[in-house]
């Protein structure tokens, strides 16, 4: 297929990106694990021990990050339709989370127990439409809230990926409902000129 010239463009700006780079160089998965790890420079989010979920994981940047903060004595559970290569600390369960099956196998996963910790740097595949793909975005956000009341233990915290735009607003509303405190944090390796923001909500009040 020829490529066009808004894909080579992507790639053009991908080979370049130091973040890429740094990516290749450091041995994580994706660009994205640097999102991560800011994020929990900033906000304190993961600690050793703790019990982790991963709701999008594909292809492994915030497991491979996560499954390393955690620790031996931790555990990540990431999940994904697409498959995801195995990384220590962390067991994967692939298929839609939010599938009535998938859903039995988290919970058999806790073992009665709930997450520290539910991160999620998903998004659906962008349409080029902004209207639809922003409301797939907060749909996507409102299953994962959905994850979040049945499978967070209070007090815990969760970080997710947010497009800014129609529905962003209503959906922090919720958030608020929900946690102590909601913040919004722009990563440094979070490309300026995309509308993607991070939620950090901390304090469930489950």
């Amino acid at each position: 297929m020829p490529r066009t010239k808004s894909s080579a463009s992507w790639l053009s700006r991908h080979l370049s990106d130091p973040f890429v780079k740094q990516a290749q160089k450091d041995g994580y998965r994706s660009r994205s694990a640097y999102k991560l790890i800011e994020l929990n420079d900033k906000d304190r989010l993961i600690r050793h021990g703790m019990r982790v979920m991963d709701l999008g994981s594909a292809p492994g940047g915030w497991s491979q990050v996560a499954g390393k903060l955690v620790g031996d004595k931790g555990r990540v559970l990431a999940t994904d339709i697409l498959p995801m290569e195995g990384l220590r600390n962390v067991d994967f369960i692939q298929g839609d989370f939010t599938d009535d099956a998938i859903v039995q196998r988290i919970f058999d996963w806790l073992a009665g127990e709930k997450f520290d910790l539910i991160i999620s740097d998903i998004a659906p595949n962008m349409s080029g439409i902004d209207s639809a793909d922003q409301a797939r975005s907060i749909y996507f956000l409102e299953l994962a809230l959905d994850t979040v009341c049945k499978a967070l233990r209070p007090g815990a915290s969760f970080a997710a990926k947010m497009f800014q735009g129609a529905g962003s607003d209503q959906y922090l509303k919720q958030l608020r409902m929900h946690f102590d405190k909601v913040l919004i944090r722009k990563p440094a390796a979070s490309r300026k000129e995309s509308r993607e923001v991070y939620v950090v909500a901390k304090g469930f009040r489950g």
